[in-house]
């Protein structure tokens, strides 16, 4: 929701320089509009329009790359689930009580990641308890031959490293996205709106043009924020993999 509003907020900024350049245009005194100045216009604004590419590309980058980075985690930890499951399943009927409590701890965190109709909060923290009772489950286990021996040491290091992969997506809850970046972002499409609608003659055809850049260039930022908050929000890392782990849980384990 912030999101959206400060994207709505920069949009509306935009158009309101567009009127602001208008309005000044005919204030201006006929030589500051003559062709040598409007040359030399263009020429600052090309260079600022450049940067402003390019700054826009990064900030994409940025938060494009931080958002696949999340998601390759949550599919990686989807597939760890599925085969820790299996080796559970191979170790025998002893280990049913360790799969029940894996089954329980992937639902608590769906329910915490995803939350359903998006009515509660996200929390992106483990918890550590019903974490605790799957290793707590796996760490009983008995091995009676030298094949349970390694089943369950194969288990014990997979459950670590499930953890270590949520601890990651727990870190990585930050934003990627450099503050000081996107206020020059935000300042350059300023200055270049406003040196455009200083340029462009006052009529519907040039007003409604610039009116429909600054609308792209707000949509632009909306998806860059977006993309920062990959749990959240309209783009968000989807529930798939961990739902359909987690009904493979539920189907084996009843």
């Amino acid at each position: 929701m912030i999101i959206t509003v400060i994207a709505f907020i920069l949009f509306i900024s935009l158009v309101t320089v567009v009127f602001l350049g208008g309005r000044l245009r005919r204030l201006l005194p006929a030589e500051h509009l003559s062709a040598e100045s409007k040359d030399a216009v263009k020429l600052a604004l090309g260079l600022v329009a450049t940067m402003t590419a390019i700054l826009l590309g990064l900030l994409v980058s940025s938060a494009k790359g931080a958002f696949d980075t999340a998601r390759t985690e949550v599919i990686q930890m989807a597939a760890k689930v599925a085969l820790l499951d299996r080796v559970l399943k191979l170790y025998g009927p002893e280990a049913m009580d360790a799969r029940l409590a894996l089954r329980d701890a992937i639902a608590d965190g769906v329910r915490r990641t995803w939350p359903a109709g998006r009515t509660r909060p996200i929390q992106l923290d483990p918890n550590q308890q019903i974490g605790d009772a799957v290793y707590a489950a796996i760490s009983r286990l008995a091995p009676h031959d030298e094949a349970q021996r390694a089943l369950k040491t194969q288990a014990a290091t997979l459950m670590v490293q499930l953890a270590e992969v949520r601890a990651l997506i727990q870190a990585q809850a930050v934003s990627s996205v450099s503050k000081p970046l996107l206020i020059a972002l935000v300042i350059w499409l300023v200055v270049i709106f406003f040196g455009f609608s200083v340029l462009a003659p006052a009529n519907a055809t040039t007003t409604l043009a610039l009116v429909a850049g600054a609308f792209s260039v707000a949509c632009a930022v909306l998806i860059i924020l977006e993309l920062d908050y990959p749990f959240a929000g309209i783009i968000r890392i989807p529930s798939d993999p961990m739902i359909k782990t987690l009904a493979h849980l539920a189907k084996d384990t009843t």
